[in-house]
């Protein structure tokens, strides 16, 4: 598949959603981008994939897996071409819901919509999904850049800021309309993208996405949400953190998910539920 960036595709989709923002008007959900023809073909992974994320440390490419999850940001193109060289997939992870001084593009984040810091992580600030008109090229140019080095899908976090206190008065509509905006900018780049937790809104998000990667769903008993990308036929992998593997593998299995457990730090060691 040529992986080129769209470029005329992209400047469509940020016209379209300029134009919205510019209106003053709320953006209808789900046609923030008007498709002018058939949408690029793009990866979707398989019901059943072995899978490893990792994002801290020297990246061990060497496991007899399907599919890579890897840092946008941090990963080579040459380690993209590789795994593909293996016949290997991989979903870039970025985040698109908050800011993080540490980035390369960290500058191009105007103050005006950087809110609270993360409970967990004072270096990274909630973004203003609302305005649209001053994220969306940011958000793009990361789309286009997972094109150019070749990534096979994407796989955006922190969109459910409007569930967090990120001193913003988000509301779920403003989430629908910017994750729908996430993915149909994927798609019209040529890449797959899965849906990162955002439960409560799957049914309204699941015709979108590709796949869904959640954490710690069996910690929080909340797995039984995911059950409708199963049943859509699309793929759902989960990340347990602090649950012991024999405590939720079975019921894995038994719901056709995909999961690890892994350390919060995301680094090489996992334990797969298959």
């Amino acid at each position: 598949m040529n992986r080129r960036p769209r470029i005329f595709l992209t400047i469509l989709i940020l016209a379209s959603t300029l134009a919205a923002c510019s209106s003053g008007l709320p953006t209808p959900v789900g046609t923030i981008v008007p498709l002018t023809g058939s949408t690029p073909e793009h990866w979707t992974p398989p019901l059943q994939a072995s899978w490893q994320i990792q994002h801290t440390g020297a990246i061990d490419t060497t496991l007899p897996v399907d599919i890579y999850n890897l840092d946008l940001f941090d990963t080579s193109p040459e380690t993209i071409a590789n795994l593909h060289a293996r016949g290997v997939k991989v979903m870039c992870y970025f985040s698109a819901g908050t800011y993080e001084n540490w980035r390369p593009d960290a500058a191009q984040f105007p103050a005006s919509i950087l809110g609270s810091p993360l409970a967990d992580s004072p270096d990274e600030q909630w973004l203003d999904i609302r305005g649209l008109q001053l994220l969306a090229p940011i958000m793009l140019e990361r789309i286009a850049l997972a094109a150019q080095k070749g990534c096979d899908g994407i796989d955006p976090d922190h969109v459910d800021g409007y569930a967090s206190e990120t001193s913003f008065p988000l509301t779920p509509d403003d989430q629908l309309t910017y994750n729908i905006f996430l993915a149909n900018a994927a798609h019209q780049n040529g890449l797959g993208i899965g849906l990162k937790n955002d439960l409560d809104q799957i049914p309204a998000l699941l015709p979108y996405f590709d796949w869904a990667l959640n954490e710690e769903c069996f910690t929080y008993n909340e797995c039984g949400l995911l059950l409708p990308f199963v049943q859509a036929g699309k793929a759902v992998f989960i990340i347990e953190y602090g649950l012991a593997p024999d405590a939720f593998c079975p019921q894995v299995n038994q719901m056709g998910f995909n999961a690890l457990h892994k350390t919060l730090s995301l680094d090489s060691y996992l334990t797969p539920c298959r």
